[in-house]
Parts: structure tokens; C-alpha cells; sequence
């Protein structure tokens, strides 16, 4: 009896066929990105300063995409501040201070988001928003209309460019937990916008 062939991994399918997944993605597209996502993590910034003010890596993160956005290198220091900024967020209290620092971070890594056509890779362009949102939620006790609301005032400002790239990658799909809600809210509105 000859053995069933195992199913392929669709991924790993779209690895042996580099070509297919990926799409042109340009620097100044990843640039007005990184602006877009240093605005929203800069609305909820001082949710962070208040619990941790002495601590600088948030928004250094944040000053980091903007130099980049305004036309600096996409350097190895600016993963590193992404980095410092995932690491305050795991080091701070109370959760809404910790989203954002995540929001900080996933603004500065927003520059390194891969030309691949895979759900991942959104997560890098609306991350730092959803981030954002989420850390102003919870610090309005957790009303998810302040989340909603910030939700609407990012994507009215999201530059064509943020749409753009978000088209060439699989759709988000809703979920669950909040965080993934505000994701999915922001994917699917921003794609929708003319």
C-alpha cells in the first residue's frame, strides 16, 4: 500500500515560489507608513510617560520612524529602538501603559514591513494604530467607543500609501480578543477607502 502524500503547508508552498508572494514596495511607501504609524503612537504616548516618564525608549522608538519618514536610513539603530520599545512594554504596568510601548515599537519596526503577500506583514503597517487605540481604551477604563473612536481618526488619516500596500496582502480576519478586533476594524476599513 503506497502512503498518502502529505498536504503541502501553503507557506511553505509560497516559500519554494519566491516570486509569487512577493509585490513592489518602495521606500517612500514604507516612509509615509512609518509617519502614519508615529502618529498614532505618539496619541498614546503619554499614557506611557505617566506610568514610566523617566523611561526614554518608547519615544525614542517614535523619534526614530520620524527621521526615517522625514527621510533618514532605514538603519539596524532603528530595529534596535523598535526592540527597546517591545522590551519597555514587557517591563511596564498597567497593560494600558504597556500597549503603548508596543505601539512605539510597532511603529519604528512599521519600516521594516516585507513586500510579501501574507497576513503577518499587516501587522507591522496597522499594528502601531491598533496599539494606539487599544492603550487609550484601556486607559479610559476600558470603553471600547474610545478605542473606535481612535480607530475612525486613524484611518481618516492614513495616507494613500497605507491602503495601497495593504491591498497587495491577504485581508485580516476578525477575531476574538479586542487587540484583534481593532486590527481587523483597521485593515478592513482603511482597503475599503477610495
Amino acid at each position: 500500500m503506497t502512503p498518502r502524500p502529505k498536504p503541502e503547508h501553503p507557506r511553505k508552498d509560497a516559500m519554494k515560489n519566491r516570486d509569487a508572494p512577493y509585490f513592489p514596495l518602495s521606500l517612500d511607501s514604507l516612509r509615509a507608513i512609518g509617519g502614519w504609524a508615529a502618529d498614532g503612537a505618539e496619541r498614546a504616548l503619554p499614557v506611557f510617560k505617566r506610568c514610566a516618564n523617566s523611561d526614554p525608549r518608547p519615544r525614542a522608538a517614535i523619534e526614530g520612524i520620524r527621521a526615517f519618514a522625514a527621510g533618514g536610513k532605514r538603519a539596524a539603530r532603528l530595529r534596535s529602538l523598535a526592540c527597546q520599545a517591545h522590551a519597555a512594554a514587557r517591563e511596564t504596568d498597567p497593560p494600558a501603559a504597556a500597549a503603548a510601548a508596543r505601539a512605539a515599537g510597532h511603529a519604528a519596526a512599521s519600516a521594516y514591513t516585507h513586500p510579501l503577500a501574507d497576513v503577518q506583514q499587516t501587522l507591522h503597517i496597522v499594528g502601531s494604530a491598533a496599539y494606539a487605540a487599544l492603550a487609550l481604551e484601556l486607559d479610559g477604563l476600558g470603553h471600547s467607543a474610545i478605542g473606535d473612536a481612535v480607530v475612525r481618526l486613524l484611518v481618516q488619516q492614513a495616507p494613500p500609501a497605507v491602503r495601497d500596500v495593504l491591498r497587495q496582502m491577504p485581508a485580516r480576519t476578525p477575531r476574538n480578543s479586542r487587540l484583534a478586533q481593532l486590527l481587523y476594524s483597521l485593515d478592513s476599513t482603511i482597503r475599503a477607502r477610495s
